[in-house]
């Protein structure tokens, strides 16, 4: 399983959407002065956002904010250009906001930025300590938003567990399988879970199971904001490139591996055919 991560992460990291917005001001749009930013900030233009804010400071009611929103942007712009700067000013940002000033959905926006920052530094334990508290306030955030807290931090998770014993992943596997079954009954929505739970269960080797809450994370796609059609895709890699091969490995009196990779591809397909849209 130790390779597991390695192509998931790769096309999964590429799946995962935008936070949603930050602390949202109690002053009306038309007088706040980050509103811009904000607006930035939420179409992805992250260069513009924190010129925008930088230049909304003196006039705005509240530093922390402008902070916190140039801190989440520097963290973004990090993760398209790894620029070293950007890490470290987003750490400066984020140190410099006082959280007594903020919203609870300011300082929700903070510890997840607090957690994206450990995150993309390589602190995966420390990363999902931050943000598992989050996940006890998902009513706070936008689905967009509670997906990629879902999804960053199980992928925090499955980071830190690769660094560990095999006995010990088993217990981390273990909880992110039960964490993720109770986001699941809140928010059956949950693209992000209805993926990391067969993930979960591959890695801790449980095949059968593996296969059978893609199968069911395959039906419940549907209830997705986008109808299914990334976590379909997800799903369907997680299965082809991953649990089928390791079903082959497990047929000990099975001659032909190809033929028997194949069988299983079919075997899949035939389940999907029956819930296609």
């Amino acid at each position: 399983m130790q390779a597991l991560t390695d192509w998931i992460r790769i096309w999964a990291a590429l799946a995962v959407v935008l936070m949603g917005a930050v602390a949202v001001s109690a002053q009306p749009a038309a007088t706040d002065p980050l509103a811009r930013a904000r607006q930035l900030y939420n179409a992805g233009q992250y260069d513009e956002a924190i010129t925008a804010a930088r230049e909304a400071a003196p006039r705005a009611s509240s530093q922390s904010e402008v902070n916190l929103l140039i801190g989440r942007a520097l963290l973004e712009r990090h993760r398209a250009s790894r620029a070293t700067e950007d890490l470290a000013g987003a750490r400066a940002a984020l140190g410099a906001v006082d959280a007594s000033g903020l919203s609870d959905r300011g300082r929700l926006d903070l510890v997840v930025g607090l957690g994206e920052a450990l995150y993309l530094d390589g602190q995966y334990r420390s990363a999902a300590s931050l943000l598992e508290p989050a996940l006890e306030q998902m009513g706070l955030l936008s689905p967009a938003a509670r997906e990629q807290v879902v999804d960053w931090w199980g992928t925090a998770m499955d980071r830190y567990a690769q660094t560990r014993p095999p006995d010990e992943r088993v217990v981390i596997y273990d909880e992110i399988s039960s964490r993720l079954r109770l986001h699941l009954a809140r928010y059956p929505d949950s693209s992000a879970s209805s993926y990391w739970l067969p993930a979960a269960a591959l890695a801790r080797g449980d095949l059968d199971l593996a296969w059978d809450l893609a199968l069911a994370g395959w039906v419940r796609s549907t209830l997705a904001p986008d109808k299914g059609v990334s976590l379909r895709t997800d799903l369907d890699r997680l299965v082809t490139q991953a649990i089928i091969p390791e079903r082959v490995k497990r047929l000990v009196d099975e001659p032909d591996a190809d033929a028997a990779a194949a069988r299983f591809a079919s075997e899949w397909d035939e389940a999907k055919g029956r819930w296609q849209r």
